[in-house]
């Protein structure tokens, strides 16, 4: 088994989607995995789906920005006594149009906190991106792994069942007594309940690949070779602080929890604001109208100063906000960068382990032949040397998810990061399209064909 590892190691190619041989061409990648998350992925489309309705929010801030246009008709009878004309007919329509002139910035802030929130909404998508991207790494490495030790337990079974035939037979001619046949029955059943175990995590492998990748695995490929890291912590550390999604939304809310204080600081002011009408009633009467006013709260019960101070507040913990994501993303890729090296370690060790443990199963094996030593001591050599492979491999497949862990941490386990070399959710596509508020989709084309490239026309 140590021996299929390293090549599979020799196997591995330069860049996600290669495979090493023309054989492995038809087998699912690594890269195909994650192209294929990432198109599956309903937790992407509903975040996309989120994103679309904060562009929305601007589009509607804009709006308050322009004039109000509106009509009205109505139609009245009444009849009374008290009047020489009893029954009462009246037909009117209406015309009217009002619009805020002037409210000291607070429209334009709205629109301006709603920006940052677009802002901040696709960094949050950015990350959404990267879990599901980690979970498809998660899920491809297990498979393999899970596989793996499958057939370390199948090679097991097959090598405890020789080894009790062997005693048994040996018992027939006096060799060795009814102790060591049970011993070697009991060594032949655990293996058999380790192989159903195996087989069972493999099992439980395939279903969590089918959840992130979107179907059951088949005739997966050789893992690629570790991507490229920095070379040292501190640089992960400086790449995590520009470039991570949470980090960059960290510093978008304190965008909007500043604007926010501002918008909260105008509200005391005044407001000029214009209207005009047109109304047509019945007998040709006609009426024209148009007025401008000016208003400002002066007293409000102390409302306009806790929402000043709330804002304030708000702004504070945004900012307090960000400084702990910075420490959380520094001490994640700290974590991410020690446990990598945990790994390559553990391997090595397994490594000169497993060199070790084949050549004392062996010594014992011959050993045994000669009488000078029992059955059980051969049973605790095979077994050492099973789980020497065994925590080989759980490690390999640890070593593979960290690599990814620390791009993950970095910001950098993205689709256009791993260079899968697909079309991407644009974010700014939509936002374009009704970033002026169009007033209907059909009159944005541009928003039509926007809404027909993402499916949800």
């Amino acid at each position: 088994m140590t021996r299929m590892f390293r090549q599979l190691l020799l196997a591995s190619v330069a860049t996600l989607g290669l495979t090493a041989s023309g054989a492995a061409v038809s087998a699912e990648t690594f890269a195909d995995a994650l192209v294929s998350a990432y198109r599956t992925s309903n937790l992407l489309k509903q975040n996309q789906a989120t994103l679309r309705a904060a562009d929305e929010d601007v589009a509607q801030a804009l709006a308050a920005l322009r004039p109000v246009l509106g009509w009205s008709a109505g139609y009245n009878y009444s009849n009374s006594d008290l009047t020489s004309s009893r029954d009462l007919q009246t037909a009117s329509a209406q015309l009217t149009a009002s619009m805020t002139l002037f409210d000291f910035g607070r429209n334009r802030l709205a629109v301006e906190v709603k920006k940052e929130a677009v802002l901040s909404t696709r960094e949050t998508l950015r990350n959404v991106e990267q879990s599901v991207l980690l979970s498809a790494v998660q899920a491809y490495t297990s498979v393999k792994s899970a596989a793996e030790q499958v057939a370390i337990n199948q090679n097991s079974v097959r090598v405890y069942g020789e080894d009790l035939k062997a005693t048994r037979d040996r018992f027939e001619v006096g060799e060795v007594t009814k102790t060591d046949v049970s011993q070697a029955e009991a060594a032949e059943a655990a293996a058999r309940a380790a192989l159903v175990a195996a087989q069972g995590n493999y099992e439980i492998a395939r279903e969590n690949y089918k959840a992130a990748v979107g179907h059951y695995p088949v005739d997966l490929a050789p893992l690629p070779k570790a991507p490229s890291l920095p070379k040292s912590v501190d640089e992960a550390r400086s790449v995590a602080q520009r470039n991570h999604p949470l980090m960059k939304a960290a510093q978008h809310s304190v965008t909007m929890s500043e604007l926010t204080v501002k918008s909260a600081a105008a509200q005391r002011l005044p407001e000029v604001s214009a209207s005009a009408g047109f109304g047509n009633y019945e007998g040709a009467r006609q009426t024209t109208s148009a007025g401008i006013s000016m208003s400002q709260t002066l007293y409000s019960g102390g409302q306009l100063s806790s929402v000043h101070r709330q804002a304030i507040a708000n702004r504070d913990a945004a900012r307090s906000a960000l400084q702990q994501t910075s420490v959380e993303l520094a001490n994640t890729v700290a974590q991410a960068w020690a446990q990598i090296d945990v790994y390559r370690a553990q391997i090595r060790a397994y490594d000169e382990q497993i060199s070790a443990a084949e050549i004392a199963y062996q010594g014992v094996r011959e050993e045994a032949l000669l009488g000078s030593r029992t059955t059980l001591d051969v049973l605790d050599a095979e077994q050492t040397l099973l789980d020497a492979r065994a925590s080989r491999i759980t490690a390999e497949a640890d070593l593979q998810v960290g690599y990814y862990q620390l791009l993950s941490s970095m910001g950098l386990l993205t689709v256009e990061d791993l260079k899968l070399g697909i079309p991407t959710y644009d974010p700014a596509a939509y936002y374009n399209a009704v970033r002026n508020a169009p007033y209907t989709s059909v009159q944005g084309k541009s928003l039509d064909r926007v809404l027909k490239a993402i499916g949800q026309n």
